[in-house]
């Protein structure tokens, strides 16, 4: 049966749309007027290896058996749809149609799952540990998470990088590291029935009689998705430097033991908050796909165009930390450097627009 799915966020959130079109499900890509506009009418390209090849193969929406449509916020039926897919940037849940949609999503009790890097505030509230620490200052505009009810909201580590390309249209996306996307599961089985079925509907897709990569895999663990704050505080936010961003492989590799031991001090925090040593990443496995991620994170490329606001996955480990009585200096010294640069835009914008 086909699934109706709707996708906040129509950049990253194409990749796990086009993953679903190929598997016969529908989807709905929600973003601004002029991109659903130009999707409407082109709809999307992904672009991605698959294994063994030497070049990016482009997979076009119009040619996949699912249907796709764009809308903008305003303009979306919550009715129709058996899953919402959270892929803005968190700081985008704050413009004001988005929060207006949000309320719809949470009345309408819809399963949420995300593949945003911050986890949403209602997901970590499902982790014992977590569910009374004062985790707000970590957020953009955390009363934009208070409706949801935390057993209909999950995550996946947003672990495939992808990007558009700059001198392309913005329904382009280029998948540059073409991994899994890791989902916890709901609180209710009716729900995890849905991400089973798109689990193995996706995992059964071929192309040219080829395994196509970037899967959904379903976890019983709460704690999977958390593998991925150990890769983004050791490579990720360390691209912000007080000067121009550096790419992840310089920040992981400019001085590996140190890179090591933030890696470990976080998944050490994971694993105080009830993670199996299982659902981490060993330190090498990552570093050894850094040294292919020759950009800078996205993080460092918003904040080095100017974005007075980004997802702030670091001040959230910290916060945690220093709950825990394990506060971290490298992990400090990171969360310093971001909000200097953040401050730094915000006071330039305010001079600019004097």
């Amino acid at each position: 049966m086909a699934r109706n799915v709707l996708i906040l966020g129509a950049s990253y959130g194409s990749l796990l749309g086009t993953k679903l079109l190929m598997a016969g499900h529908n989807v709905t890509l929600v973003c601004r007027a002029k991109t659903a506009e130009l999707i409407n009418r082109d709809g999307t390209e992904v672009r991605i290896k698959l294994r063994d090849e030497a070049v990016h193969r482009a997979i076009f929406s119009r040619d996949l058996p699912g249907k796709l449509d764009a809308v903008t916020p305003q303009n979306v039926d919550v009715s129709r749809y058996d899953l919402v897919g959270l892929a803005m940037q968190e700081p985008q849940y704050t413009n004001h149609t988005v929060r207006m949609l949000m309320v719809k999503i949470a009345a309408a009790k819809l399963p949420c799952l995300s593949i945003m890097n911050m986890p949403p505030l209602p997901y970590l509230k499902r982790i014992p540990a977590l569910a009374d620490m004062d985790l707000e200052e970590a957020y953009t505009n955390a009363q934009v998470w208070e409706r949801f009810e935390p057993g209909l909201v999950t995550l996946c580590s947003p672990d495939p990088q992808a990007f558009r390309p700059p001198e392309e249209a913005a329904n382009v996306l280029h998948v540059g590291l073409p991994t899994n996307f890791k989902a916890s599961v709901f609180a209710d089985e009716k729900h995890n029935k849905v991400l089973r079925e798109l689990e193995a509907d996706i995992d059964a897709v071929t192309l040219d009689g080829k395994d196509v990569p970037v899967k959904l895999k379903v976890f019983e663990s709460l704690f999977v998705p958390l593998a991925k704050w150990s890769m983004l505080l050791t490579g990720n936010y360390r691209c912000i430097t007080p000067h121009e961003p550096q790419s992840i492989r310089d920040a992981v590799h400019g001085d590996l033991a140190r890179s090591q031991t933030i890696y470990d001090h976080v998944d050490a925090i994971a694993r105080r908050l009830g993670a199996d040593p299982e659902d981490q990443v060993p330190f090498a496995k990552y570093a050894k796909a850094a040294e292919s991620l020759l950009k800078p994170s996205s993080a460092a490329r918003a904040v080095a165009s100017g974005a007075p606001f980004i997802e702030r996955v670091d001040l959230l480990v910290k916060l945690i930390s220093h709950q825990l009585g394990t506060p971290n200096a490298e992990i400090d010294r990171t969360v310093e450097t971001v909000d200097q640069k953040l401050n730094e835009k915000i006071v330039q914008g305010g001079s600019g627009a004097q």
